[in-house]
């Protein structure tokens, strides 16, 4: 797919993955329609991306875990637009706390903004991607193949996108529409700060080493190649190939691995 003049949607559109992913398409001559619930930040963001790509963005305010919310973007790029040819599902919220611990709340909202966010967006979306044959992108992550401690309901929501991702694909084998899930290493993002607690507040600081990590922009240039070339799985970096390998051969010896790499955050929620 040639990304020129294609109209591209973007959720949690703000900031990190979101915010690289509308400059890099923008810079490859798409046309934006951007979303997320900070809006006076996304007009700003918008209009930068069009006084530098010479581009159209629209800016549309959306908290995906509410359904008319995410109808009302689409609606709005139909408006604009008249059609869609991409949409990228990439608005999430993670947590920091083991389950024992964690109000319910807490999986509760990640379920709403990352798995129902994806599944409302696409829903409506999709007669519009039928039309153009089009592509559907979840930004979804290694802990969608591998639970991951202390992100019990990041690691639940991000299956639920997987095998919700995987069963449209194969049920558009033969509609035109292609179906691309994304999963990016450990990135350097505010998600890791603004992740929840198990009080369901937003932590503040990263417990990870973020210089050690893919940046936003890396990840938005993989995926935009990967729309380009209408890919199927995105696996983005050495570590994340080899969990899904040994998730798959040494499962329980996996477990020890992500166990003892977990026991090495700062504050760490499990003993050695």
């Amino acid at each position: 797919m040639n990304l020129k003049d294609k109209i591209v949607v973007i959720t949690g559109a703000s900031s990190g993955i979101g915010k690289a992913l509308a400059n890099e398409f923008a810079s490859r001559g798409a046309n934006l329609v951007l979303a997320a619930r900070q809006y006076v930040n996304l007009c700003e963001i918008s209009q930068s991306i069009e006084n530098q790509y010479k581009i159209r963005a629209v800016a549309v305010q959306c908290d995906v875990s509410v359904e008319t919310d995410c109808e009302h973007l689409i609606k709005q790029a139909i408006t604009t637009f008249g059609r869609i040819d991409v949409l990228v599902n990439n608005a999430g919220i993670s947590m920091r706390a083991l389950f024992k611990d964690a109000d319910l709340q807490v999986i509760k909202t990640l379920m709403d903004v990352n798995f129902w966010g994806t599944v409302y967006c696409t829903k409506y979306a999709m007669p519009a991607l039928l039309q153009s044959k089009g592509t559907v992108v979840g930004v979804s992550s290694i802990a969608g193949y591998k639970g991951l401690p202390g992100r019990t309901g990041y690691s639940a929501s991000k299956f639920a996108m997987n095998g919700f991702l995987d069963a449209l694909r194969v049920e558009n084998l033969h509609t035109g529409v292609n179906v691309l899930t994304a999963c990016p290493g450990f990135t350097a993002s505010n998600i890791r700060n603004t992740a929840l607690n198990k009080e369901g507040k937003q932590q503040g600081e990263s417990s990870l080493d973020e210089q050690k990590m893919m940046t936003s922009e890396e990840v938005a240039r993989i995926i935009a190649d990967g729309v380009a070339n209408r890919a199927r799985t995105l696996i983005m970096t050495g570590q994340g190939k080899l969990t899904v390998t040994l998730s798959k051969f040494f499962p329980a010896w996996l477990d020890k691995l992500v166990y003892n790499v977990f026991t090495k955050e700062k504050d760490p929620l499990l003993s050695k």
